[in-house]
């Protein structure tokens, strides 16, 4: 078999891969809040997460398109191929990490961060313009608006139900809360899954099997919808336990407050910039947000210190590994 086919089907597979322990990582971005209220049984929150993702990833391109050109230009042939899957292996290593201490890190700055230290560690061009317009920005005003948004909706609930009879209320918003996780696993869909789609339209560009100018397959769609959806169903427990008990001891109104919130600004930043921005950040600062409007000391803010310090390692994390994995991969097949 001809050296860069082979390249390109095994860096496919390694983002199929990365878009599985993607869906894992961040199955609790979608359903811990309505897992932790008990408006949804654990595996039927899964479940409902898995096929809205799936049905979120065929919902636009506008991301994969970011990543998949606007983040590093890899060069052609099987010396390109060895960058994308370096960054892919930065991603899955710091993905695996985080999961396993339970830290709601973002699997989306993972794969930029490794795309970027595949490319500075091979001397390869990085749209450093389009790193600040479309991830950095995005990476800093995302959670300020879920914190602001999720505060403000949780403001107006408070105000709307103020004479209603808090049982009643719960009963209704945990019925409420379906529909809220179902639109924030439709948005994870929109965002994470397409950043899967981008890099393997990355690597056929590079192998030669595809053209910058040309639509996102049809069977790339599908294969990173399948992965990630499978992902999502095998769960991430470690990490659900953290959003939805650890930061605050969530109600029904708030987890719909916080979803809502989440969901609205992953519809915006994906339809309506491209932006790459990271559902982890997003939905946690929404708990946040929701927490401080009953009370700042409701926030357990040494465990929202602990996420926020994952967040700023998450790029460079990444980086440095995927360059470790450049320079031995070069070593090897180079």
């Amino acid at each position: 078999m001809d050296l860069t086919l082979a390249l390109v089907i095994g860096v496919v597979v390694v983002a199929l891969i990365f878009d599985y322990t993607n869906g894992f990582h961040d199955a609790a971005n979608a359903i811990a809040t309505s897992v932790s209220t008990r408006a949804l049984t654990p595996r039927a929150a899964l479940f409902m997460a898995a096929a809205m993702n799936f049905i979120g990833a065929h919902l636009g391109t506008q991301v994969a398109q970011t990543v998949g050109k606007g983040i590093i230009d890899a060069p052609d042939g099987s010396h390109g191929l060895v960058i994308v899957a370096s960054a892919l292996i930065g991603a899955i290593a710091w993905n695996l990490i985080t999961w396993y201490f339970g830290l709601p890190s973002s699997s989306s700055h993972a794969l930029i961060g490794g795309l970027v230290g595949a490319a500075l560690a091979s001397a390869s061009v990085v749209h450093w313009d389009g790193v600040v317009e479309k991830v950095v920005i995005p990476m800093v005003l995302s959670p300020l608006v879920g914190f602001t948004l999720a505060a403000a909706i949780m403001i107006a609930i408070y105000w709307i139900f103020r004479h209603a009879q808090p049982g009643k209320t719960n009963r209704g918003f945990r019925y409420a809360q379906t529909v809220s996780a179902a639109a924030m696993a439709l948005g994870h869909g929109l965002q994470d899954a397409q950043k899967t789609m981008g890099v393997i339209f990355l690597a056929l560009v590079v192998g030669g099997f595809a053209s910058p100018g040309d639509d996102i397959p049809q069977w790339v769609i599908l294969a990173a919808a399948g992965a990630i959806s499978l992902g999502t169903y095998a769960g991430g427990w470690r990490i659900m336990r953290t959003l939805g008990r650890r930061i605050i001891a969530l109600d029904p109104p708030q987890g719909f407050a916080a979803e809502s919130a989440a969901a609205t600004v992953l519809y915006v930043a994906a339809i309506g910039f491209g932006a790459p921005i990271s559902t982890t950040h997003t939905i946690t600062s929404a708990i946040m947000g929701v927490g401080a409007t009953k009370r700042l000391s409701a926030v357990r803010w040494g465990v929202a210190g602990n996420i926020v310090t994952a967040w700023i390692l998450t790029i460079p994390a990444a980086a440095a590994v995927a360059a470790v994995s450049y320079f031995i991969l070069h070593a090897i097949i180079e």
